[in-house]
């Protein structure tokens, strides 16, 4: 069984304050199951974008895996990613981190 989203995001901003990083939700999609995308910011200014894993690459059945979309890029690069994404899903969830190793709090589908 697979976690809801808003209890998904609340143990992922936990940890990431744990962990001495700064979470914030830019955006609140559907409680129960609403994708999720992840937007690390460095601190040279840009920034990468993770988004949910196709299903068929999780392995466990209800675990949440994140693929890398953009990576390092420029802010607006990010923008119009995620606005794509928008018209086609507009209950997602984005979730702004700021940590500097991020596979210490969420899953790749590539085992990192």
């Amino acid at each position: 069984m697979r976690l809801k989203s808003e209890i998904f995001i609340a143990a992922l901003t936990r940890r990431v304050f744990g962990q001495g990083g700064f979470a914030a939700i830019e955006q609140r999609g559907a409680d129960e199951a609403g994708a999720i995308f992840i937007r690390q910011r460095h601190r040279d200014g840009r920034e990468t974008l993770y988004a949910p894993a196709p299903q068929m690459m999780v392995e466990e059945p209800g675990e949440r895996r994140f693929e890398k979309r953009l990576e390092k890029v420029d802010p607006a690069t990010v923008d119009d990613a995620l606005a794509r994404e928008r018209r086609f899903d507009s209950d997602l969830w984005l979730v702004e981190l700021e940590i500097d190793e991020i596979g210490d709090v969420i899953s790749f589908v590539d085992g990192s």
